[in-house]
């Protein structure tokens, strides 16, 4: 009878899981930021579509709209626009636009982002802010619309 119970009771458990502790598959962009160096974190996971010159490293992210969420590890506010723009080239996004961040009662634009392997620099104009990579291992969902984009 025990046996039975257990596996019942596995049963149900594995049927509760909730879809947020399902495995999430990356969309192409996702891989193609880690074939540049980057974590997949980066981007949110309602990427539609996206778009690269593999020559000039000019790039486009389409997702399904703007959408929010907040960055580990200090939990800041960021605003994505429904397109975002940027040059990649191996450890450096540069030209980006369309990703903001809250800090300091002031809604800021990140500009650019190097990876140093272990460590990503966000670039907001002339001030950065270093950040450890495993913190965006994963791909975030967006919180809601955003409707200042």
């Amino acid at each position: 009878m025990a046996p039975k119970s257990l596996l019942f009771f596995f049963s149900t458990l594995i049927l509760l899981l909730p879809v947020s502790l399902q495995s999430y598959k990356p969309s192409a962009a996702h891989t193609e930021l880690t074939e540049y160096g980057f974590p997949i974190g980066l981007l949110p996971s309602s990427v539609r579509s996206y778009s690269i010159n593999k020559t000039s490293g000019d790039f486009h992210v389409d997702l399904g709209g703007s959408c929010k969420i907040t960055l580990p590890p200090d939990n800041y506010l960021a605003t994505y626009s429904k397109r975002i723009t940027g040059k990649i080239v191996s450890g450096r996004i540069a030209e980006l636009d369309g990703i903001r961040v809250r800090a300091l009662f002031k809604w800021w634009s990140i500009t650019g982002i190097r990876s140093t392997g272990e460590d990503l620099v966000f670039e907001v104009g002339m001030v950065t802010a270093k950040y450890p990579s495993k913190n965006f291992d994963e791909t975030p969902a967006c919180e809601g619309k955003h409707s200042a984009s």
